[in-house]
């Protein structure tokens, strides 16, 4: 597939400096992975500017530059120079027409927020299949096209990644697709030039201000979705107060709006909800109609991505009983609240979660309390996560539980210097020695870094009596071991305290039934 540099400016506010009529190839925006034929974007980043990287480009093969100002090249006689005023947005509209604007070949559902993008984004997969239509997803866990799931870099790709997956998409005659839209995306024009049938919000709560600085700027983010420049038909749930004020501004616009949420006053909103272990029962409020269902996802949270879903499967046009039929039978959502299967589980149930924010681990842990009539044991870390200031309240909000235990990512310069257990001299402690008691506590505070738990030393146990709301930390030997987001299942001694067992999985944990007998294990 090629196009002419006219063909894939037209309508783009641009100067060409060069043939119009060179032919290009594809569009990137990495000079390392530029082909010959290619054209560059030259983008402004973070920390780099693409513009320093305008001559490596060249020297692989580009034959169009696209940037924000003149650049001066020791030997680019025969390259076009297409100057523009924004590159990000520039790229996303040149690559919407280099692959002929697909996303205009089914309905684009881009749903926003802070958590249950992912849940949302396969209930309505699933709703749209049932519906019988063909249906792809596009978010956090990976893309899905015609059933074969694949990895993804990002939540929303960029631009020209992302118009790529909607012309395979298109090509594989899917009906919907679903996507994650994230903060970053709309803020980086990502989306930029796409057309979306719905889109719909979830909530709004502490996550990725390391780069928005400000809860006010983090929303004015995601509610670029929800203005004049992506027009669709709206769902919006209201729980929050961000909803409410997306809700107002979307009426005042004279938007196609269904509200969801625990408020009555909503359009879909909860009659009677019954919550269990394996799943939940609700009568939702559709419009003034009842539809009571079960599904098999557990949770408050999830009864608001299922309200949520009900109201995208009706701006789509779907029947309301064909979305009830859908909701009840819907699949487990990987890694939201999913409970792991065990042959003999000893009367213990075992949930993942990747929560990964203050909100997300409260409710989370609130969910598993409000289902099980035993001990709440949660594990969790935050280690890989740049936002640093949200890791002692995601701390606190784990204290829910009747136990929490700690893990989290590699470790902080300072600890590993002197925690790598081999002897040698390492900052102000010997390898393997007991730091401190003061800078223990440190770890606990914050004011020493990360809160880590400590290395080069056998587990020294627990008192057998435990406050609830007590930190117990996982130990092991040495702290590279430790990962972000690694699933670890606690094996409790029956009779202490103590930590006996400690099993670290990538995604399959295990338990010690008779040691964690009657309790419920949030990882």
């Amino acid at each position: 597939m090629t196009k002419t540099c006219k063909e894939l400016f037209a309508g783009i506010d641009c100067t060409v400096i060069g043939n119009e009529r060179e032919e290009v190839s594809g569009i990137a925006y990495r000079s390392d992975r530029v082909q010959p034929g290619d054209a560059f974007f030259c983008i402004v980043g973070l920390k780099v500017d693409g513009h320093t990287f305008a001559q490596d480009a060249i020297d692989r093969g580009a034959k169009v530059l696209v940037v924000e100002r003149k650049v001066y090249l020791a030997d680019a006689t025969d390259v076009t120079e297409v100057v523009v005023s924004d590159t990000r947005k520039a790229m996303a509209a040149v690559s919407a027409n280099f692959y002929d604007h697909p996303s205009r070949d089914f309905d684009l559902v881009g749903i926003t927020g802070t958590n249950g993008k992912t849940t949302t984004t396969y209930l309505v997969e699933h709703i749209a299949q049932v519906a019988g239509r063909k249906a792809g997803v596009i978010g956090t866990v990976g893309v899905r096209v015609g059933g074969q799931m694949e990895k993804s870099e990002h939540t929303t790709p960029e631009s020209p990644d992302l118009q790529r997956l909607f012309a395979r998409m298109r090509d594989a005659q899917c009906d919907m697709v679903a996507m994650e839209v994230s903060s970053h995306a709309l803020d980086l024009e990502r989306t930029w030039g796409s057309q979306f049938a719905v889109t719909a919000f979830t909530n709004l709560t502490q996550d990725h201000l390391d780069y928005h600085k400000t809860f006010e700027s983090y929303f004015e983010a995601k509610a670029r979705l929800f203005s004049k420049e992506y027009p669709s038909r709206r769902v919006i749930c209201i729980d929050d107060a961000w909803g409410a004020e997306l809700l107002r501004r979307c009426s005042a616009a004279e938007d196609s709006v269904i509200s969801t949420g625990f408020d009555p006053s909503a359009q879909i909103h909860p009659h009677k909800v019954e919550y269990f272990n394996t799943h939940t029962s609700v009568d939702l409020d559709v419009r003034g109609e009842h539809y009571r269902f079960d599904y098999p996802l557990v949770g408050r949270f999830n009864v608001s991505n299922v309200m949520l879903a009900f109201g995208i499967g009706l701006q789509l046009g779907y029947p309301a009983d064909v979305v009830a039929q859908a909701l009840s039978e819907a699949p487990q959502i990987p890694g939201r609240l999913q409970r792991v299967q065990a042959a003999h589980d000893g009367g213990v149930s075992v949930y993942v979660d990747y929560a990964h924010t203050p909100d997300a681990v409260e409710k989370a842990v609130a969910s598993v309390k409000n289902i099980t009539q035993g001990r709440t044991l949660v594990v969790f870390g935050c280690g890989g996560d740049r936002d640093a200031a949200k890791r002692p309240i995601m701390g606190k909000a784990a204290l829910a539980g009747d136990f929490a235990v700690v893990t989290s990512g590699r470790p902080a310069r300072h600890h590993r210097r002197h925690c790598r257990g081999d002897g040698r001299r390492r900052g102000p402690f010997r390898g393997g020695a007991r730091p401190p008691r003061c800078h223990r506590e440190g770890h606990f505070d914050g004011t020493a870094g990360r809160r880590r738990s400590y290395c080069g030393q056998r587990p020294r146990g627990l008192p057998a009596r435990r406050r609830q709301g007590s930190f117990l930390r996982r130990p092991h030997r040495r702290c590279r071991r430790a990962r972000a987001g690694v699933l670890v299942a606690v094996a409790l001694s029956w009779k202490r305290w103590s930590f006996p067992h400690a099993i670290e999985t990538d995604r399959n944990p295990r338990f010690h039934s008779r040691t964690v007998r009657g309790r419920a294990v949030l990882c």
